[in-house]
């Protein structure tokens, strides 16, 4: 199946396929799905644990030169509180995310991973940004086994516009570093970036393939008017569009090519297709949901984008079980929900 879909294919399917070709593109992808990672959704607690960051991406609300946001950073009894209770909630995984914020040392990391395993029995994701192998290591040894670095966009010329003193170079070494060091590595892209070919975003998803990601994560882009990106992106032939169609059709070809990755459909899907698109994409070859489990008020003050509407993973976390499952047809998953190869 992966052999299947060279570049042209894909860039085919995301932009002129029929609609009979997609629908039967998405079953296809759900029964990839089932045979590869099986029919149990898996949730991951997503624990916002600061909006501060020291970068100027273009399209991100929590860029340092947004001075239209409330910043917080949660203290250590604050995360480890919040990842008690998603543990007692029967969550396998928590998931701490932040900006790029340099007051979240390596040792305050450490000490709050330790701590986390040491009192729970679940895996530990970090999505903390760029940091030195060094640092990856050491939050390795201390328990932690994935990491999620969104590369953004494989176009190199896209990627420098877009992140202004960042290299596309150092996120490749970071993610290869990862990948050595043993952690289970995540990445993703967001739909519809102003400046996004369809050849480009078919770039994007033989890369996961080449990669080998364990993880995937892609929303459709939603522009955020307190950054220098602004209002929606100018429309042409070759322009990506952030529409459902397009995002279901990348969550299944991402399924396609890489068989037995976890694939998340992802909060701004749920934000942008209120009608049931985040259930629409988990029956698309995605297989992950992540409730978001951060406490109150920080949790509305994290705002990539404007109008977030999160999967709330801690009040009515049974309701949100049952929902998913009345919605899906597919069961909960439990455990930690690490990557199995299938060898099918």
């Amino acid at each position: 199946m992966k052999s299947f879909f060279d570049r042209d294919r894909i860039i085919y399917f995301l932009r002129d396929a029929d609609a009979g070709e997609r629908r039967m593109l998405y079953a296809t992808a759900d029964t990839v799905r089932r045979e590869c990672v099986g029919d149990g959704i898996h949730l991951r607690a997503l624990l916002n644990i600061s909006n501060c960051c020291d970068r100027a991406c273009l399209y991100c609300g929590l860029r340092a030169g947004n001075k239209n946001i409330t910043r917080y950073r949660l203290d250590r009894k604050q995360i480890v509180d919040a990842a008690g209770r998603a543990a007692r909630e029967g969550y396998g995984t928590v998931v701490m995310q932040s900006g790029e914020d340099p007051v979240l040392t390596p040792e305050f990391i450490s000490s709050i991973i330790r701590e986390i395993v040491s009192r729970h029995d679940m895996a530990v994701t970090l999505s903390l940004g760029e940091r030195p192998r060094e640092v990856l290591r050491q939050w390795y040894d201390d328990g932690a086994s994935r990491y999620l670095l969104k590369h953004e966009t494989s176009d190199l010329v896209l990627y420098g516009r877009l992140h202004p003193g960042m290299s596309f170079t150092a996120r490749m070494e970071m993610l290869s570093s990862l990948k050595e060091i043993g952690y289970q590595a995540g990445s993703g892209v967001m739909i519809g970036l102003p400046g996004q070919t369809w050849e480009s975003l078919a770039g994007d998803i033989m890369l996961f393939r080449d990669l080998d990601v364990d993880m995937i994560g892609c929303g459709p882009y939603i522009a955020n008017p307190h950054t220098p990106l602004g209002g929606t992106s100018k429309k042409d032939g070759n322009q990506v569009s952030a529409d459902e169609q397009t995002v279901l059709t990348v969550t299944a070809l991402n399924r396609l090519v890489t068989g037995d990755t976890h694939i998340a459909a992802t909060t701004a899907t749920k934000t942008l297709y209120s009608g049931g698109g985040l259930y629409r994409a988990l029956r698309s070859g995605a297989n992950v949901v992540m409730p978001d489990v951060t406490p109150s008020p920080f949790r509305d003050q994290y705002l990539i984008y404007p109008g977030k509407e999160p999967v709330d993973g801690i009040a009515g976390a049974a309701e949100l079980r049952a929902e998913l499952k009345k919605q899906t047809g597919l069961e909960i998953a439990g455990g930690r929900g690490d990557r199995v190869r299938c060898h099918s």
